[in-house]
């Protein structure tokens, strides 16, 4: 009989986040009989709670949080080796920036310490912090070093979107390393229709039935772009206006400041701010347009489940999105911090619901063909074995 595999999938913060998601889809649907699966994180409990419900063993690492802090770091450093060396895993499998190269960095000194350690290291890269234009210069500069010195220490990095490996394959040594997969999704459940637009609506007093939902799941931070979406609606006449909700579901460090620029543009009546909302696709059936305005993406699900679903889409061209989204085939591409073409993508949606249908039905097909989690998950065994 043959042995199982011993895979630690090791993740920066314990949310549920893009990264987080990735490896709660790979942990919890490796064949058993094939795998063992650990998952270790740092801060955070919901990634944690999730896999406990479905008997996966987890690993706090202590002091791991997302921002740079040398003091605290090497400390982390310090029980990256410790865990690794008392898992002995077959396949370390590293996922976000930091926690990208403090493993490899431990993985590294063990495999120096012991030279007849066998670990297989692999890194996903679910978007690169050099792209964050609101890091400074020497902060990108610094993260473009760490990501290539990840890349150069694993033995394999995946790339969620041609972009992403473009973005890093022409430094030295590591093009033959890297490998495109893409995100990957399985059908999920919805609430029923009527009772996702009462929760999106909310006491709104624009009639259930009659409103336009426009719907974005995103967290609150500068990168998502939430803030060019308010400034698009604000474009729109007062007659199309009447006719809108905009609904956002997430939290994040932005939240105040954009709820003052929603008073500041007279919005007030049309936009709803749901916070945290647990499994927020589930919502997606009760919308009639997605609005994804990010700043900077690497490949987010968002655009897969609203996808599935169906719905026609209106999204910034960054990252991996135009390698799903191909503009004016089965959504609408804008460009980034460019609110003036986010309110004509709106008008024209509005004014043209058989193109409604048209890229409802196209990006649903795109979807299942192209971006299953099926798929997925045997390109990335692959790399496995």
């Amino acid at each position: 009989m043959q042995e199982k595999k011993k895979i630690l999938y090791m993740v920066t913060k314990g949310n549920f986040g893009g990264a987080q998601r990735y490896v709660y889809d790979l942990a919890t649907n490796l064949p058993p009989d094939k795998f063992e699966v650990i998952v270790a994180c740092g801060e955070g409990d919901l990634l944690i709670e999730r896999l406990k419900d479905l008997n996966i063993r987890t690993i706090r690492i202590e002091g791991l949080e997302r921002e740079i802090k040398v003091s605290k770091d090497f400390k982390v450093l310090k029980n990256l080796i410790k865990i690794i060396r008392e898992e002995r895993p077959d396949v370390v499998h590293l996922n976000s920036s930091k926690i990208g190269l403090w493993g490899s960095l431990a993985i590294l000194y063990l495999k120096i310490v012991n030279s007849k350690l066998k670990i297989w290291a692999v890194f996903t890269a679910h978007g690169w912090a050099f792209n964050e234009k609101s890091r400074s210069a020497f902060s990108r500069f610094i993260y473009y070093l760490g990501h290539y010195l990840t890349t150069l220490i694993c033995d394999a990095t995946i790339a969620v979107s041609e972009k992403a490996k473009r973005d890093i394959d022409w430094l030295p040594f590591i093009k033959n390393k890297i490998k495109v997969v893409y995100n990957g999704i399985p059908d999920f459940e919805t609430l029923a229709p009527k009772g996702a637009r009462e929760i999106l609506v909310g006491k709104n007093p624009k009639s259930n039935s009659e409103a336009i939902i426009i719907f974005s799941i995103s967290e609150l931070n500068k990168n998502k772009g939430i803030d060019v979406a308010l400034r698009a609606l604000s474009l729109l006449s007062k007659e199309v206006k009447e006719k809108i909700i905009y609904v956002v579901a997430g939290a994040g460090e932005e939240k105040e400041n954009l709820r003052k620029l929603v008073a500041e543009l007279n919005l007030t009546g049309m936009v709803r701010f749901l916070g945290f909302v647990s499994d927020a696709k589930k919502l997606l059936a009760g919308a009639d347009l997605f609005l994804l305005p990010s700043r900077t993406e690497a490949f987010p699900y968002v655009i897969l489940e609203a996808g599935l679903m169906g719905l026609p889409i209106v999204a910034t061209c960054v990252g991996g999105i135009p390698e799903v989204i191909k503009d004016m085939q089965n959504g609408i591409l804008v460009h980034p911090t460019n609110p003036k073409e986010i309110a004509e993508a709106i008008l024209y949606l509005l004014d043209h619901s058989d193109r409604q249908r048209e890229f409802g039905e196209e990006i649903k097909k795109t979807v299942s063909n192209f971006f299953s989690l099926e798929k997925m998950l045997l390109e990335t065994i692959k790399l496995y074995q």
